[in-house]
């Protein structure tokens, strides 16, 4: 599955906010955002940069949530059309469609400092969901599934070392116990509401 190789810093300072909050620099005066806190390019500060027209806004949220998830164009726009097949809130329905994916669960539980590096985890054979390996980021895992680390990951020093320092409390929906967790609820979207105005994407896509 194609990924996007933009540097991360260009990502977060091409949409005015940190997309990965999580980094080592993030967050502090060493970071790129905070050193050149305007959009990338070639003549840097000085360049001329009109007002966005609404669909010039709606389509950074979209690009945002894409490049926060990790995720491309073709996938990204299946869970708009899954979305909108449901009942209730589209928008809630899709953010909730995302955060159900694998690689955002072991993120979510503090398994992985980012979620490119929970995909790593996943690609590599590292998690099992229900007991048995799954390679696929994108699975979504539904309420009631156990998802854990593989023994012989869960029992390296480094990994405990790790967990530990990235210090995560798991989403609310999700119950952690060592390297084993289970997914206790439907994910809770409002963490995600406050970085994604996901009414402007379902508006871009229902254009």
């Amino acid at each position: 599955m194609g990924r996007d190789l933009t540097p991360k810093y260009k990502r977060s300072r091409k949409e005015g906010v940190d997309l990965h909050p999580d980094l080592d620099k993030a967050g502090t005066a060493k970071s790129p955002l905070s050193r050149k806190a305007y959009k990338p390019g070639m003549h840097g500060p000085r360049a001329m940069r009109g007002k966005l027209s609404n669909y010039g806004v709606q389509l950074r949220e979209k690009q945002k949530a894409k490049r926060i998830y990790g995720i491309l164009e073709r996938q990204f726009r299946n869970y708009y059309q899954k979305a909108i097949k449901t009942r209730g809130d589209t928008g809630e329905a899709m953010l909730a469609m995302l955060e159900a994916r694998l690689d955002n669960v072991v993120y979510r539980l503090g398994f992985a400092k980012t979620r490119p590096a929970a995909r790593q985890m996943v690609s590599h054979g590292h998690v099992w969901v229900n007991g048995k390996k799954s390679t696929i980021p994108s699975l979504s895992v539904p309420v009631g599934a156990t998802v854990s680390v593989i023994e012989r990951v869960a029992k390296n020093p480094r990994f405990s070392e790790a967990v530990k320092a990235i210090n995560r409390t798991p989403a609310s929906w999700l119950s952690r116990a060592g390297s084993e967790a289970r997914l206790v609820a439907a994910p809770d979207v409002s963490e995600p509401k406050t970085l994604i105005d996901v009414r402007r994407i379902v508006e871009f896509y229902s254009r």
